[in-house]
């Protein structure tokens, strides 16, 4: 009797094993007709899920690089068998030989640096716990976190594919740490971030890899110490006016004869977005050398796969004019979210007036039109001094630009200065030497110090003053005058030795464009060069 009944429950079980293989089969069948030559992905989907091993949606999507709608269409039509006590599932072993003809058996397209990944075990674990230990990303700036082995293998594949030792690598923002990935892989590389997000920058030079950093919002501009590279890496926001955007600003930061690496993915549910992100490329008369596809991933972007392709793009002789018609048509919403989205209005906004208790000889910024003062554009601003000498300044920031706010006031020496905008921060402590600030009528209201008592807050004051200025030339000269006013000589050279001590970091950059932990850090350098005056010159 017992026999009797194991046995009738095994048929009924094989019996039930059978039917959920042969209704989830015709399901998938449908789902793989429909989508003709397309179903490459979901076939492949399908063998990862018969392999026995548990699976969760996150990781189905980032190894198939299958937007998360496409593997969900494909989960509802199988006989999925749940974990226990834990995340994940899988076609159970008895359901997988209803699909065996219905895989894809051949592996996806080749990874052209996977082999080298395994000779890179350490660095590999290093990355590992440098993306661990990285500042959140951040929505409103698009942050979406490359994997470890995918900033490792864009080091493999920039020095496959370039002569590294020796060569320049500009970085067109990095929340991947790819800056970092390179250093590891190939420290004989030059390479320099750029950045609007200050964390990013402080945790990468905090890394001491020789990474250069600099500050800049690349809707206002790319610092002229950022230019000349032979190389640029760029993984924009995913709209069209963000990769057209920093596209344009890694060709500006190139050679005459540079490459541009540009990471972009899109659903393969939606080619026409990813054909007008082409189109804004195609706009630049930019050369396509190569598309690895499927070449970069994620830890998120599920609505894309959570992975992306490596564009390979060679400027041609019309793509600087065409790169700087596209800076000329400059618009600051360039994100999928946040305040500075491509669907929000606010970033295009305009304060209304300028308040009447405060009458300015200058506006900065876009302001409505008919007002009596002259104007210039934010980032004209911060790209050069000023010609004319003006007492009261009005200075307009949209939302989604208030990083800016300490470059924009260090641009100018006015007495007065009146900042418009909403949700503006608070200034750095840095500038207490030069500004006293108060809130004032729809912002801040900040007035010009005079020049402070002291050896080191004056030579800090020179430096913030010279905002335009390379910061080590301005601080030179200062330690220049202050031996001079001791009574004793300083050439230029020791001055440069002594800075250089104090500061490695100081060179050919300026305040504007120098992070602001780096800036922070200016008045314990400054002192450290003081005191080293008494040793350093002759009476």
């Amino acid at each position: 009797m017992r026999e009797d009944g194991a046995r009738d429950d095994r048929v009924r079980d094989e019996a039930a094993t059978h039917a959920g293989g042969v209704e989830g089969r015709l399901g998938v069948e449908r789902l793989l007709d429909a989508a003709g030559a397309d179903s490459r992905r979901l076939r492949h989907a399908l063998a990862l899920l018969c392999d026995g091993q548990w699976w969760t949606l996150a990781d189905l999507v980032r190894a198939t690089a299958t937007s998360r709608r496409t593997v969900e269409t494909l989960l509802r039509e199988l006989p999925l068998e749940r974990r226990p006590d834990a995340d994940g599932f899988r076609v159970p072993l008895t359901h997988t030989p209803a699909y065996q003809d219905l895989v894809a058996v051949a592996p996806p397209p080749e990874d052209p640096v996977g082999h080298l990944v395994p000779h890179y075990a350490d660095t590999l674990d290093r990355l590992t716990r440098l993306v661990a230990d990285a500042p959140r990303a951040r929505h409103t700036l698009d942050h979406v976190s490359a994997t470890p082995e995918t900033a490792l293998r864009r080091a493999l594949l920039l020095g496959a594919r370039f002569w590294l030792p020796g060569a320049r690598l500009l970085c067109v923002g990095d929340h991947d740490l790819t800056s970092l990935a390179v250093k590891l892989v190939h420290p004989g590389t030059d390479v320099t971030v750029v950045d609007v997000d200050e964390r990013i920058l402080a945790y990468i030079d905090a890394q001491d890899l020789g990474v250069r950093t600099r500050w800049a919002d690349l809707r206002l501009g790319l610092p002229a110490s950022a230019h000349g590279h032979d190389l640029a890496f760029t993984d924009p926001p995913y709209t069209p006016e963000g990769i057209g955007l920093f596209a344009a600003r890694a060709v500006e930061g190139l050679k005459d004869d540079g490459r541009v690496l540009l990471a972009y993915g899109a659903s393969e549910r939606t080619p026409m977005l990813a054909y007008k992100v082409q189109q804004a490329l195609a706009e630049l008369n930019l050369a396509y050398e190569a598309i690895y596809p499927d070449f970069n991933r994620y830890f998120g972007a599920e609505a894309i796969g959570s992975a992306a392709d490596l564009y390979l793009l060679r400027p041609t002789t019309k793509t600087r004019p065409a790169v700087a018609s596209r800076l000329s048509r400059l618009t600051t919403a360039i994100y999928t979210q946040g305040p500075q989205s491509v669907e929000s209005a606010s970033g295009e906004g305009a304060p209304a007036a300028v308040a009447t208790d405060f009458e300015p000889d200058l506006l900065v910024g876009d302001w409505p039109k008919g007002l009596p003062q002259p104007r210039v554009k934010l980032s004209t601003w911060l790209a050069k001094p000023y010609a004319a000498a003006a007492e009261r300044v009005a200075i307009a920031v949209p939302p989604g630009l208030e990083a800016a706010l300490p470059r924009l006031l260090l641009a100018t020496r006015a007495p007065r200065v009146r900042v418009t905008g909403a949700g503006l921060p608070p200034l750095p402590d840095m500038l207490s030497t030069v500004y006293a600030v108060e809130p004032g009528s729809g912002g801040l209201d900040v007035t010009r110090l005079p020049q402070p008592d002291g050896d080191v807050p004056a030579v800090l004051r020179r430096i913030l003053d010279n905002g335009h200025a390379k910061l080590a030339n301005t601080w030179r000269e200062a330690l220049i005058a202050l031996a001079r006013a001791q009574g004793s000589a300083l050439t230029k050279n020791e001055a440069r030795a002594l800075i250089r001590e104090a500061a490695p970091w100081s060179d050919d950059l300026t305040p504007l464009d120098a992070p602001l932990h780096r800036l922070e850090s200016l008045p314990a350098a400054i002192a450290t060069t003081v005191t080293a005056l008494t040793t350093t010159t002759t009476p």
